[in-house]
């Protein structure tokens, strides 16, 4: 929950003091569009479109959210990149485009450091390392899948939603950690991975934790590790990668909200007032939590902090990788 003592804590004292006053700003001119770079009704919009209601008539007159698909993400990074920098148009994007495929991309449009001003990240999420019926029963821990990886090297597969992901490095890893022969086999996004698991198609695989947990829940799949630096709230009976001996996979995700590099100050800090005040709103929190998602609030600086961070630890794990995307 986010509130008056956590806010004093970030922000010190009087800036805190000075933003929950609230500063009479008038509502931009015309509509404003929150971009994603995925198809409609998928995690973001669990998160978007709640914070796209209560910003309208505030915020601007009309608040919209519009899918730019393709390019894994690239595409919405680079609409948002060449908007006017008047606020109007926000990016929502996952954590990797903007922080690990610099690194394994040769050429791209766009530079996080320098083309958008961050505003705040809205949500965390996890990972798990999911086993479908394809592996046998009593396969139920990371160990035990090393071992039975080695036994089968030829179907030793794990499937990802998109190939140069962060899940994909988070396999790579994996096979390097354990020395194991283990394949990726690239899908066109969660739901047809997902898809398959449930037919048993392919043994493994790494996904976001809310997409996975109604079927871990059910016995349809089974999680034999979440990826993130400590248990899930969500899934706790499971343990981490870490506690399982893969002290690399450590890893959690976050939505972030972007604008235009030029954005005035006022404007950036005023929306990340807006996505503040949203994300502590009632019923908020219980809606991400049904997606295993949780809500997270920075200031524009700390989220500026954190993108570099971020952005400096997938340069040497993707370096460490030779990895290169191809499309």
């Amino acid at each position: 929950m986010i509130d008056r003592r956590h806010l004093m804590t970030t922000l010190g004292a009087s800036a805190a003091s000075a933003l929950l006053g609230g500063p009479a700003w008038s509502q931009l001119a015309g509509n404003a569009f929150i971009i994603s770079g995925f198809p409609a009704g998928g995690m973001g919009d669990l998160v978007s479109r709640p914070l796209a209601e209560r910003m309208r008539g505030t915020y601007a007159s009309n608040v919209l959210v519009e899918s730019k698909v393709g390019a894994g993400g690239r595409i919405a990074a680079e609409f948002v990149k060449r908007a006017k920098p008047d606020g109007s148009t926000i990016l929502q994007i996952p954590a990797s485009i903007m922080t690990l495929y610099p690194h394994i991309y040769k050429t791209l449009a766009y530079d996080p450091l320098v083309d958008f001003t961050a505003v705040t990240t809205t949500a965390t999420y996890v990972y798990s390392f999911t086993a479908s019926a394809a592996l046998p029963a009593e396969v139920r821990t990371v160990p035990e899948f090393v071992q039975w990886a080695r036994a089968n090297p030829a179907k030793s597969a794990y499937g990802i939603p998109a190939a140069g992901s962060s899940l994909h490095f988070a396999g790579m890893m994996l096979q390097r950690a354990a020395n194991i022969e283990f394949t990726a086999v690239p899908y066109r996004g969660g739901a047809p991975l997902l898809t398959d698991m449930l037919a048993g198609v392919i043994p493994v695989s790494f996904n976001v934790l809310g997409e996975v947990l109604p079927h871990v829940r059910s016995g349809k799949l089974r999680s034999l590790a979440v990826c993130g630096p400590e248990r899930s709230k969500f899934l706790p009976e499971v343990p981490t990668m870490v506690e399982q001996g893969i002290s690399t996979i450590a890893l959690t995700e976050w939505l972030g909200w972007f604008l235009p590099a030029g954005t005035p100050a006022d404007i950036v800090q005023r929306l990340n007032i807006l996505v503040r005040d949203g994300l502590a709103a009632p019923g908020m929190v219980e809606g991400l939590a049904n997606s295993a998602l949780e809500p997270r609030y920075l200031t524009p600086q700390q989220f500026a902090a954190l993108l570099k961070q971020d952005y400096d630890r997938w340069a040497g794990v993707a370096k460490e990788s030779g990895f290169v995307a191809t499309d």
